[in-house]
């Protein structure tokens, strides 16, 4: 593997110096102060883990507001019958509130109504079920970013978050669904290898999803989620991703067979740009 993304920054240097269309509007997973130019949108297409598909859509209404759908599909590409995330299109919305000055970072508030992994829908009693995504979507989120021309750009980012209606099992049996509502905390940062190349590089404190299920942690160990990746901007339209979501090994798998090790899961992300 790092062979070849040696490989590919050296064909990037030598035949291909296109700068990113725009700021990025997230990192591997967590959102930035970026948003999309005024009459343009994205068509992003995530492929994950066990043949599952992530497209979405994002529309630029102004400079400063960005509109977006999303749609998961599980075993996409699979022996397996594909699953739908949920009867619905996941919203994202995005407003910049501040411009970044030379002192002062953007600032934006948003909503993403979209996680990660499979949505599980598990009946627990006769009228409890418990609704979430592996891990579980921003919901309502405040970001701030900054820059700096460090021999290229440099990006620092940093957010809270809090999901309000992703719900688990309670470790009190008389209360039924709990819903974890604690502010979550996450940060991140964005370094321009060269004018086609960025590396990325987030965490994820995950602190809002700390329950447990009669003292057993259901999904994290509590360690948060740390993630990297590697946007490669092909040319004015296009931009592929590679990243490694969970390095941390905070999620708890369950599907290891005997002698296998736990690696960071690896996706591929394909973004198309185009104005209108």
């Amino acid at each position: 593997m790092k062979k070849i993304i040696i490989i590919l920054i050296f064909i990037s240097s030598a035949f291909c110096q296109t700068e990113q269309p725009y700021p990025p509007l997230d990192l591997v997973t967590i959102p930035t102060s970026g948003t999309l130019p005024k009459g343009s949108f994205t068509l992003e297409t995530l492929l994950m883990n066990d043949g599952g598909m992530l497209p979405k859509l994002s529309l630029g209404i102004t400079d400063n507001f960005y509109i977006g759908l999303s749609y998961g599909i599980q075993d996409f590409i699979s022996e397996k019958k594909p699953v739908l995330n949920k009867s619905m299109p996941e919203i994202q919305i995005k407003y910049r509130i501040y411009e970044e000055t030379f002192s002062v970072p953007a600032i934006v508030i948003g909503l993403d109504s979209q996680g990660k992994g499979r949505f599980i829908d598990r009946h627990i009693e006769a009228n409890n079920e418990f609704q979430r995504y592996e891990q579980k979507a921003w919901g309502w989120y405040v970001a701030a970013s900054k820059n700096w021309n460090l021999l290229g750009n440099l990006g620092v980012h940093i957010g809270l978050n809090k999901n309000t209606w992703e719900s688990d099992p309670s470790t009190d049996e008389s209360q039924g669904l709990f819903v974890d509502k604690d502010l979550n905390l996450f940060f991140g940062i964005d370094k321009e290898i060269n004018r086609s190349f960025s590396l990325l590089l987030e965490y994820d404190a995950a602190i809002n999803d700390n329950t447990s299920e009669n003292g057993v942690d259901l999904f994290g160990s509590g360690k948060g989620y740390l993630n990297a990746g590697l946007r490669w901007t092909i040319g004015n339209n296009i931009m592929i991703e590679i990243d490694f979501n969970d390095i941390s090994k905070n999620y708890l798998r369950d599907n290891l067979q005997d002698g296998e090790k736990e690696y960071s899961n690896r996706e591929l992300k394909i973004i198309y740009f185009e104005k209108f």
